[in-house]
């Protein structure tokens, strides 16, 4: 049995106050459902995904009780980053065994205006292990400044090596309404910009956004803006970093399961949008992945590879380092991306010939990896 991504919605990232994360979710959740032309009395399940500033017990239930739907079904979800793209495999699992006909997803919180940043690295601090790393001070953006200090030496590459990659994201969020970052920068400014964890500078990072995001899973389509969720994968190969092998981190072996469920290889893929957390992060998966050989991902985009126009057209949004990070929704934004793409309702940032994307979403520090797939419902 097939599934469908029927209903998208997204709201601008940045720094927002005066909603909290309820009201993010509701407010996605409303634009998906417009999206899909269905109201509150035709969703039989509800996932939410965590929020660090609101940390309900219950989000599902909560964001349901306000939106006005009675589910059938409905749970929270937590696995980091991969948070959003692990509730849609849960709900393409759901509508495939009949247990719901329509199932809506939500995400949003407002970590940047209602969390102190101190707060927000303790309280992300502990996906490393809780007595060999969080002691010692690790903290997210360390964690993933080993890998980037690892990465750099293995290939013999300088710290400049990987400041294409949030220049390139950023050349796609100048033209995306609603993103977090949208003046222009290039690799002096990446590089000029003040340490956080040495090697990665400030825009190696992602921003912290107050945003959220939404979808409607469907057993059907519901319009012919619908497409079709063609495969879904996951690995999780560890949880710390102590534990993590730099070649098999469980993106490849995702991407390969859904990739084979929807009888495609690489070559079929127009479209991509890759967890960028970080610079090294996006590195690293797009290199699991095959996209560019190892300690090349920094050079291929120098060299355009990722621009819409190139040969992997990637996070055209802008990603997590432009369009923004809020929290389990900045993963779903790179699948509202290529949902838009596949759509062909991108504008002047529209990739040609669209037929089919592959969206990556990436947990803890490399940890959860989940894929999916996404094509035009019309191919079969």
């Amino acid at each position: 049995m097939t599934a469908f991504l029927t209903g998208v919605g997204l709201t601008p990232f940045g720094r927002q106050p005066g909603r909290d994360s309820l009201d993010w979710q509701c407010t996605a959740a409303g634009m998906a459902l417009d999206d899909a032309g269905l109201g509150p009395d035709r969703v039989g399940a509800v996932i939410a995904g965590y929020s660090t500033v609101a940390n309900h017990l219950m989000p599902a239930n909560l964001a349901a009780e306000r939106l006005g739907i009675r589910p059938d079904v409905a749970f929270g979800m937590s696995v980091g980053g991969a948070t959003g793209l692990a509730m849609v495999a849960q709900a393409v699992a759901l509508v495939r065994s009949a247990a719901a006909e329509h199932v809506l997803v939500v995400a949003g919180e407002n970590r940047a205006s209602g969390q102190a940043r101190t707060t927000s690295t303790t309280v992300l601090a502990q996906v490393g292990h809780a007595a060999y790393e969080v002691p010692l001070g690790g903290n997210v953006p360390a964690y993933y400044a080993l890998l980037a200090s690892r990465y750099l030496w293995s290939h013999g590459l300088d710290d400049g090596a990987l400041a294409a990659l949030p220049v390139q994201m950023r050349e796609h969020a100048v033209g995306t309404a609603g993103a977090h970052f949208r003046e222009p920068i290039t690799v002096a400014d990446v590089l000029a910009s003040r340490p956080v964890a040495e090697p990665l500078r400030l825009l190696d990072c992602c921003p912290v956004s107050d945003g959220g995001a939404a979808f409607v899973i469907s057993r059907a389509p519901v319009s012919e803006r619908s497409l079709q969720i063609a495969g879904v994968g996951q690995a999780h190969r560890h949880q710390h970093l102590s534990e993590l092998d730099p070649d098999d981190t469980g993106a490849s072996r995702a991407a390969g399961i859904a990739l084979g469920e929807a009888g495609m290889d690489l070559g079929g893929v127009h479209v991509w949008g890759i967890y960028d957390s970080f610079s090294i992060t996006v590195a690293m998966i797009v290199e699991e992945l095959g996209l560019a050989p190892p300690g090349c991902a920094g050079a291929y985009a120098q060299a355009g590879a990722f621009q819409a126009d190139g040969r992997y057209p990637l996070n055209t949004h802008g990603g997590l380092l432009s369009y923004g990070h809020s929290g389990v929704a900045g993963g779903m934004a790179h699948l509202a991306e290529v949902a838009g793409q596949l759509r062909g309702e991108r504008g002047v940032a529209q990739v040609r010939n669209c037929e089919a994307g592959y969206v990556h979403a990436d947990g803890g520090v490399l940890s959860a990896h989940v894929g999916v797939v996404l094509r035009k419902a019309s191919r079969s």
